[in-house]
């Protein structure tokens, strides 16, 4: 059985640090996974990122989860699919049965709409997940009878807090049982409410709002979590209470080592 190090720092109180990625490819996953023994988990990203659900989420899960012997990372995936959209029903399953420890929903901003994520992310009777995946239980290296016994109580249902309607609605969202994380996009977030993107810190206003989620969540028993540019910014946040916190990207953290590293070479 593969372990889910995410899980075991929410279950200790500890912060869990992780990293973004939107690069399709099994090794690509794994490098990344790989980079570090304190990344607790890495988010599959298929909203804004160019990895496909299918076979691509699979593909990205199984090089997260085998990256070291005792277990990797654990495996998030963002479906495509907002909060806004009709459902996201199919998305999430979809997610799921490429192996995902958790799913994450953007732009979720009513309770009557978290309530349908955690529906779709559970198996009945607590909701209404199909089962019949092939292959899920053997990324998670179980039997299907396993698989269907522990994933209601292993699987992480996030939402994403980041316009308007949802800072309005935060207290109810955040009471529905089975959301286990509100999660902090503070890009849209700070566009939703009419202020400036982050660069790198959030607008003041945007600030005290931010501050409030956290609040209201763990006042709510449910973890918070935020998504941050850099180690400087994430370990404020840690420091602030944050449970989950983004460190870098793919994307971002190569682009930054390999400017760094030309201008050292080059002297400028």
């Amino acid at each position: 059985m593969t372990s889910h190090a995410l899980l075991k720092l929410f279950n200790a109180n500890k912060p869990a640090f992780g990293a973004w990625i939107t690069i399709p490819g099994v090794f690509h996953a794994r490098t990344v996974a790989q980079a570090s023994p304190h990344l607790s988990w890495v988010v599959v990203d298929c909203e804004h990122g160019l990895i496909p659900l299918v076979p691509g989420v699979a593909e990205s899960v199984t090089g997260i989860q085998a990256a070291v012997p005792s277990g990797g990372p654990s495996a998030i995936v963002r479906i495509p699919a907002t909060g806004v959209t009709a459902s996201s029903s199919w998305q999430i399953k979809h997610a799921l049965d490429g192996g995902a420890r958790g799913v994450l929903v953007p732009l979720v901003s009513t309770a009557a709409k978290a309530r349908e994520v955690v529906a779709d992310s559970r198996f009945p009777p607590a909701g209404r997940r199909g089962f019949g995946s092939p292959f899920t239980h053997g990324t998670w290296e179980m039997t299907s009878t396993e698989y269907l016994k522990s994933a209601n109580s292993s699987i992480l249902v996030m939402v994403q807090i980041e316009n308007k309607e949802a800072v309005d609605n935060v207290q109810e969202i955040a009471e529905v049982v089975g959301v286990d994380v509100l999660f902090i996009g503070p890009y849209d977030l700070s566009i939703s409410l009419g202020y400036p993107a982050p660069s790198p810190d959030p607008h003041p206003e945007i600030e005290k709002v931010i501050q409030n989620i956290l609040k209201v969540a763990h006042s709510s028993q449910k973890k918070c979590a935020i998504f941050c540019t850099s180690g400087a910014q994430a370990s404020k946040r840690a420091e602030e209470g944050f449970d989950m916190i983004n460190v870098t990207s793919d994307t971002g953290a190569m682009s930054e080592a390999i400017e760094r590293h030309l201008a050292v070479a080059t002297g400028n």
